[in-house]
């Protein structure tokens, strides 16, 4: 697996935001979809990445920069058939370094409370995050979970 930043240009990437924006508004009322599509993923204050298995898009994430000491998991996605094979674990991990390299002391991250979104919270919650409330410009939502986590 290799793990590289992302122009967001590729019509690999295009369809896998795709599929994870359809799944999010599936899922969660209007109101309560956070997920950026291209154009706020391509935004100064955040990196974007890509996994891949040669020529294969197993998954993607991105890490925004929210204050000097703070910052924001967002867009983490693994394609449906590479789910449950470790290409998301390694995105947050790859994440939470360079959150680490870049002197962040706190990570956090807004995910939905549906049985749907269970695989990430336990994910999330495997790599130490845990549940706090809104941060940023998020407010309270019953479809939001919040998750923060403290760097070293």
């Amino acid at each position: 697996m290799h793990i590289r930043t992302d122009d967001l240009r590729g019509p690999e990437i295009h369809a896998l935001l795709e599929e994870h924006l359809q799944d999010m508004r599936r899922i969660s009322p209007p109101e309560s979809v956070h997920a950026l599509d291209l154009e706020g993923l391509r935004r100064p204050e955040i990196t974007f990445w890509t996994a891949w298995a040669g020529s294969e898009l197993l998954g993607c994430g991105a890490l925004k920069t929210l204050d000097d000491g703070h910052g924001e998991i967002k867009s983490m996605r693994v394609s449906g058939a590479r789910r449950r094979t470790g290409a998301g674990r390694a995105m947050l991990q790859h994440i939470l370094g360079e959150a680490q390299r870049r002197g962040l002391k706190r990570l956090s991250l807004e995910t939905g409370s549906q049985p749907e979104f269970a695989p990430a919270r336990q994910l999330y919650a495997s790599a130490g995050f845990a549940e706090c409330g809104p941060f940023a410009s998020y407010v309270e939502d019953p479809c939001s979970v919040f998750m923060t986590r403290t760097l070293r």
